[in-house]
This record gives structure tokens, sequence and C-alpha cells, in this order.
């Protein structure tokens, strides 16, 4: 919560169902802004569901998911990037044979109001929009340390390269809330450790708010303000790193067994 009390994304008794399988099942928790919250569970706990519950992709059957005060059920998907919500994937989605920069402007798109006749007559509105998109994807490129690969094919770069390009797009769209869908998926130690300190950064330069899907517990719980567990499409726990880390729940879903 702010000092209002007002939470940026309420989660309120979600339930989503694929035919006879309960993939969410009553989940509630807030996100308080500024706050990186990670959102954690063994494999087809329910983690990803939410995420696309909250995208826009998956439709709740029960419940309501709140951003910035308003139901996020009321939008169009394809809303759902200009009220301020990013989101990475676990699978890339890149433009393959694009560049660096190409890729990161297109995050962008959402933030443009110039339509397709001032596009084909280059009015001066459209020259301008184009050159602060330019200017805002070399910033993020230049936080993100990609200079030297600006004008570089994505389809070039090793695959921990790929994943920061595509944290930059996200970023270009200027969310409030950045969704990281296992942002540590396929990174070596060396690369996830970096990424930790990464997302701290952005946080705190560009003022967001996180909320993280990982299976890298030692990622989630050193730069996690909060933790919110799941199994079986069920919350099972919620509180800080050490309390979530030492709760008998997680710990019996992780290694099936009893604590």
């Amino acid at each position: 919560m702010d000092e209002t009390g007002q939470a940026l994304l309420r989660v309120q008794d979600v339930a989503v169902h694929f035919g006879g399988i309960v993939a969410l099942d009553g989940v509630s928790f807030d996100v308080a802004p500024g706050r990186i919250v990670g959102l954690i569970g063994p494999n087809g706990a329910g983690k990803t569901t939410l995420f696309n519950c909250i995208s826009g992709l998956y439709e709740c059957e029960r419940g309501d998911i709140r951003f910035d005060g308003a139901s996020l059920l009321e939008q169009p998907r394809h809303r759902i990037a200009a009220l301020g919500i990013g989101r990475t994937f676990q699978n890339l989605a890149l433009f393959r044979t694009m560049t660096v920069l190409e890729n990161v402007m297109v995050g962008r798109h959402c933030r443009t109001r110039t339509g397709f006749v001032r596009n084909a007559l280059r009015t001066p509105s459209v020259r301008t929009e184009a050159e602060d998109t330019v200017r805002k994807a070399r910033e993020l490129i230049a936080l993100l340390e990609l200079e030297a690969l600006a004008n570089v094919p994505v389809a070039a770069l090793p695959f921990g390269t790929q994943k920061r390009v595509e944290l930059g797009r996200a970023l270009a769209a200027e969310p409030k809330l950045l969704l990281l869908d296992e942002p540590a998926s396929g990174l070596n130690h060396e690369e996830v450790s970096l990424l930790g300190a990464l997302i701290r950064t952005i946080r705190d330069r560009l003022r967001l708010t996180v909320l993280l899907v990982e299976h890298h517990m030692s990622l989630v719980m050193s730069i996690s303000d909060r933790v919110v567990a799941l199994n079986f499409g069920r919350k099972i726990a919620e509180g800080t790193p050490a309390e979530v880390r030492g709760n008998p729940e997680v710990i019996k879903a992780y290694l099936g067994a009893p604590a």
C-alpha cells in the first residue's frame, strides 16, 4: 500500500478453470506502489495464468483485478499497455530480423498519438513524435547497457542479451507496473546476479512497481519486498521473503513432504 492505503494492483478472489482443471482458486493479494513482489510456486501452480489474467489474455470466471483503482476486467486487451502495464514473456517474442533499437522502439507504440493520415503526410507532429520515440528508446538502451549493440539484429545476440532487449521493449511503454515472467530462465549464474541488480535499478530510477514470476529462488528472495506463494491455484503464503521461505506449506509444496 502507499501512504493513502491504495494498492496499485489488487487481485481479488480470482478463479480460473480450464475444463476440469483448477488453474486459480480464489487468489487474492495486493501490490503496493514502488514494491518488487515475487510470485512463486511449483510448475502448474497458476503463476502464468494469473499474469495472463492481468494482461487480458485470459478471462476470470470469478473475482476482480483492479489496477490504479479501476477494474482491468472492463478493459479491452489492447488497452492494457496504455493503462500502464508492461510485460515480458517466458518465451522471447522479439522481432528477430530487427535491430535492438527498432525492437525497443516498437514498445512505444501505445504512447504514440499520430494517425495514418499524419504519418503518410509526414507532418511536423509526426516528425516530433518519431524523434521522441528514438530518444526514449536510446535512453533505455543506455540504461540496459546495450548502446554498442543498438544497430545489431537481435537474432545475432546471445540469449541473455535478447532478454535485456525484451525488457527494454516492455519499458518503452512507460509502464507503472512491470510484469516479469521468468526473466532468469536460461541465464547462467553470473547473468542472474546481474539481472537482480538491474531489476532493482530499473525500479528505483524509473519509479516502477514490479510483479515477478520466477523459479530462481535466490533471485526472488534477494530482490523482493514481498513474496506470494501459490500451489495448485491457491495462495498458500504471503509475506516478507524470510517469512515465506520458512513457511511449512511452501516447504511442503517444493519438497513434497512435511517440513
